[in-house]
């Protein structure tokens, strides 16, 4: 059983959207999202430096166009990713943070400029709100869950990802970031700061809820058309109601991604694909889910064993 995932942010890097642009009618593709949603995908995936795309209104559209792409190009140049996730027919599929928007898309709850436009606006909200007081996240390795938890609580921080194979990321204020720094929870090896604008997945991410549940009354969501996995616990969506309003409340909540492989094991999972910018997840399903084969699609070159490990697969 095959499933597909798709990163969130601090996945990307400088130029990562490149060589797929180089595919045939991926540039005019991602011409027409630009166009549709105000922001140059193009410019920002192959030009941009990483301070640029640090930004968030401009990383979690370019991350989303990305998987979007990519997708597409495995499902044989599909015309949307809706049509190439059901030609590649995995048995599920699920995105960490605005990697959801992604697998929304995969899963047809929204087409692909939908998808890209409601992000872009999210990006835009959850910048706002980044703005209002200076904040950041931090990822933690090593440890006891339960003792990091207790332990980030202690110090007033979130624990915003919870991603299983002993990491968790913690979010809060500078000054939160800094005491964490110097205290680090018993049994954490390292503290590393994520490149991100804010303290995503907290209370600080509230006024970006509100915007985004308005943007979201526009739109009429289908049905997941592949078993669609929430990062909000793991669960299964069945309703495209029901995955909108996750997408709108998972801004200012916990990313559970621990669950999320805990149900694909539960799934049958025994190839895990994580489409552009691939790594994040395949790293950290090669610790916690010992025996299945993952592959990340971080360039075209790629594509010929992703191709195999669908047709052995999915």
């Amino acid at each position: 059983m095959l499933v597909l995932v798709a990163p969130g942010q601090g996945a990307q890097t400088p130029g990562f959207l490149t060589e797929w642009l180089d595919l045939p009618g991926a540039a005019d593709r991602v011409a027409a999202w630009s166009h549709a949603i105000g922001l140059d995908l193009a410019h920002y995936g192959t030009e941009a430096d990483a301070d640029a795309i640090r930004d968030t209104a401009v990383a979690q559209p370019l991350l989303v166009a990305a998987g979007l792409l990519s997708v597409s190009a495995l499902g044989a140049g599909a015309d949307d990713a809706a049509s190439a996730v059901a030609r590649i027919a995995p048995g599920a599929v699920a995105g960490h943070s605005v990697g959801e928007f992604t697998a929304a898309a995969f899963a047809g709850v929204l087409d692909d400029t939908a998808a890209l436009s409601l992000v872009r606006k999210r990006g835009l909200a959850m910048a706002d709100a980044a703005a209002i007081t200076e904040t950041g996240m931090a990822a933690l390795l090593g440890g006891d869950p339960d003792v990091t938890v207790a332990h980030l609580e202690k110090l007033g921080l979130t624990p915003a990802n919870i991603n299983g194979a002993g990491q968790i990321v913690a979010a809060g204020t500078e000054k939160q970031l800094a005491a964490l720094e110097a205290d680090k929870p018993e049994g954490v090896r390292r503290v590393v700061a994520l490149k991100v604008a804010g303290a995503f997945h907290t209370h600080h991410m509230g006024p970006a809820v509100d915007t985004l549940a308005k943007a979201a009354e526009d739109l009429t969501p289908g049905d997941p058309k592949v078993t669609y996995v929430s990062n909000k616990d793991g669960a299964t969506v069945a309703t495209g109601a029901g995955v909108l309003e996750r997408l709108v409340g998972q801004v200012a909540n916990p990313v559970r991604w621990d669950l999320c492989m805990e149900r694909f094991k539960e799934l049958g999972v025994t190839a895990l694909i994580e489409v552009c910018p691939g790594g994040t997840l395949t790293g950290l399903a090669k610790r916690a889910l010992p025996g299945v084969t993952t592959l990340a699609l971080k360039t075209p070159a790629d594509l010929d064993a992703a191709r195999e490990l669908v047709a052995e697969h999915a």
